[in-house]
């Protein structure tokens, strides 16, 4: 047996499948990554106050939330979990082009709103993916999912604000959306789009289901009082990690004086360390559960998010938010592995729309409260406020029902 099978579970062979998908799902960040970093340029050009940054960062997360509301019925029903996929990543790129040719923020606002689509149009498709072909491995299937949006958001930063330099920001934006549709490219021309898949134990299963059967075990899961436990502390992790997302390009270039590269190089050690600790994490949950490894991430970027403001130096803050990084993006691919556990495979894409519907919800307050907190009470007080959240979701993991693995719904 090899290194790589003994670590992982599967051959380096075995493996073409999810790191394709993970390079997708960087695109769908790398995205992101890019209009994050964007922000305080064009916050700065248009003269935007901090709640009305937040209101535009506000909008990705309730496009995202919109598009939950048939992105997991689209992927369930018709299986066509790959021809979506490269969907998700073209809207995506024709958005982020379309940054060069906006007027004004309310140019920006249709543009910005397509990308939140993209991102939750990818997820239910990839996620349900991942974990019907590799049911056995799920958790480390998954990890490099993450891994591949820690990618992203650790490469957009250092890459645009390089680009920064020497173009203006509508430039930039153009220029990012070219390695998004090579992806989609790659990805079209690789993975099958057929509506059946190939487990990693060589059985063949259907990808789609009848409307009537979505139905019944769409009720059922909606009923499950461990799925919606966890659908609430995904979504207070989350909403923390959408105010860091938001607020730490502010605070570094604001507070803490912070030029476009030096912008773009802290942000991108927050993401690196994600890139380290979610092929851990994820391949750790398989051998020792999911919920230990879970409280131990957020417990840990709890305490973090409330010690960043009472450092004042630009050097030390970087190893904060890049430890920050490490704790907090470990914890995302296991909570998705821990939904897909307690969810039929044939749900597998509801079942992630309904997470990252919930996920988007608290999102989407969360930049436009923290620019209320900033315009009123300065940008520090918006990281005690994250902190905060990070401590009700421990609360909620910790009341959260141990459950066994679902069986799959009748089709």
């Amino acid at each position: 047996m090899s290194v790589v099978q003994r670590l992982t579970g599967l051959h380096w062979r075995q493996q073409g499948p999810i790191v394709l998908v993970g390079m997708g799902h960087g695109a769908t960040h790398w995205l992101l990554g890019t209009f994050y970093l964007l922000l305080p340029f064009i916050a700065r050009q248009l003269e935007l106050s901090y709640t009305e940054a937040g209101l535009l960062v506000s909008a990705v997360h309730m496009s995202s939330f919109g598009t939950n509301l048939f992105s997991g019925l689209v992927v369930d029903v018709t299986g066509r979990r790959v021809p979506i996929l490269v969907a998700s990543l073209c809207v995506g790129a024709l958005a982020m082009s379309g940054f060069g040719l906006a007027q004004g923020v309310w140019g920006l606002l249709p543009l910005v709103i397509l990308i939140g689509c993209t991102n939750n149009l990818w997820h239910p498709a990839a996620i349900s993916y991942l974990s019907r072909r590799f049911p056995e491995t799920r958790g480390y299937a998954l990890s490099i999912h993450a891994l591949g949006a820690n990618s992203g958001d650790a490469l957009a930063p250092l890459a645009i604000g390089a680009v920064l330099l020497w173009l203006s920001w509508p430039q930039a934006a153009m220029t990012a959306a070219v390695p998004t549709l090579a992806i989609a490219l790659l990805l079209f021309a690789v993975l099958p789009r057929q509506s059946t898949a190939m487990r990693q134990d060589g059985a063949s299963v259907s990808e789609g289901m009848s409307l009537a059967a979505y139905w019944r075990g769409l009720t059922a899961l909606i009923r499950d009082r461990a799925v919606l436990s966890l659908c609430l502390v995904a979504a207070l992790r989350t909403m923390t990690q959408a105010g860091l997302l938001a607020f730490l390009p502010l605070y570094l270039s604001n507070e803490l004086g912070a030029g476009p590269l030096f912008l773009g190089a802290a942000l991108a050690a927050m993401q690196a360390s994600g890139v380290v600790a979610a092929p851990i994490a994820g391949a750790w949950s398989d051998r020792i559960g999911r919920r230990p490894i879970v409280l131990a991430g957020l417990s840990a970027s709890t305490v973090v998010v409330a010690s960043l403001v009472l450092i004042g130096n630009t050097g030390i803050f970087v190893v904060g938010i890049s430890v920050l990084g490490f704790v907090l993006f470990a914890v995302r691919p296991v909570i998705h592995s821990w939904m897909m556990d307690l969810t039929p495979p044939n749900l597998g894409g509801s079942a992630t729309s309904l997470m990252f519907g919930s996920q988007a919800m608290l999102a989407t307050a969360a930049p436009i409260i923290g620019g209320m907190i900033a315009d009123n009470w300065g940008l520090v007080s918006v990281f005690y406020f994250l902190a905060a959240g990070l401590l009700a979701a421990n609360l909620a993991l910790v009341l959260l029902p141990i459950a066994a693995k679902a069986k799959p719904a009748e089709s």
